[in-house]
């Protein structure tokens, strides 16, 4: 809607051994967002950890300055969404992160 360009799926460069796609990238203002939709085998722990890939994944693209999670989470499987939230949000000059949880 406010956005002209808009890239789905987008193969991020290899991070470990391992890429990925990346669901949403907004080339000329830098931002990705990434989406993830809770179920049984992702809870918190498993979110986390993905989360923290993403991350350090993105971290080192080249377009990519800030980076957008949208978790939904419809049916309650995160306990503490806002912890989660706060210990993955960063402020940094090269990465800037938000973490949103919500149901």
């Amino acid at each position: 809607l406010h956005f002209n360009d808009i890239r789905a799926e987008e193969w991020t460069p290899s991070y470990a051994g391992k890429s990925s796609r990346m669901d949403f990238l907004l080339k000329q203002e830098q931002i990705v967002i990434e989406i993830k939709k809770t179920r049984k085998g992702l809870g918190a722990k498993e979110l986390g950890s993905q989360l923290i890939e993403d991350i350090a994944r993105y971290d080192i693209h080249p377009d990519c300055d800030t980076l957008i999670c949208f978790v939904y989470d419809p049916d309650g499987r995160i306990s503490n969404p806002r912890g989660i939230e706060n210990d993955l949000k960063q402020d940094k000059e090269e990465l800037k992160v938000q973490v949103w949880i919500r149901p």
